[in-house]
């Protein structure tokens, strides 16, 4: 009786077969490499705009919380700020402040990007409210910052 295997050529066309070139492992690296170069600055630009709100939400809140301590003591001169960083809890992007010391008609107050952080890097650097709903930087000096 004859007996023809056929084991060796069967084992290397599974070998060809099963698995991946290096060429096809290159070009999938190259197109993930494109794809975070991409989206990184995109994202980063997200994260830079939510904490932004932030800080923007939380210097209306302080002049609102102003406005009612002025309502009742006829004066900003006495107030204080009931809190000094944006986000409240967890990792201060922003240091909340007065700009300039109240007085019983006026005030003013801002969100200093922290040093070193990646909101340093925003184009609107600080952000401030007076009494008078004024804001800075105007939308005339910077664009989309309020």
């Amino acid at each position: 009786m004859t007996f023809m295997t056929r084991a060796p050529m069967q084992t290397a066309f599974r070998r060809r077969v099963a698995g991946f070139t290096l060429i096809e492992l290159m070009i999938t690296v190259a197109v993930v490499a494109i794809l975070a170069t991409i989206a990184m600055p995109a994202y980063q630009d997200s994260v830079r705009k939510s904490r932004r709100a932030q800080a923007k939400a939380d210097l209306v809140e302080l002049a609102q919380n102003l406005e009612r301590y002025h309502t009742v003591q006829n004066t900003y001169a006495t107030a204080k700020l009931q809190f000094t960083q944006s986000p409240r809890d967890g990792t201060a992007h922003y240091t909340l402040s007065f700009d300039k010391d109240p007085t019983a008609s006026t005030f003013g107050i801002q969100a200093v990007p922290v040093a070193g952080g990646s909101q340093a890097k925003d184009t609107c650097g600080t952000l401030a409210l007076d009494q008078a709903g004024r804001k800075k930087p105007t939308e005339k000096t910077v664009s989309g910052c309020w």
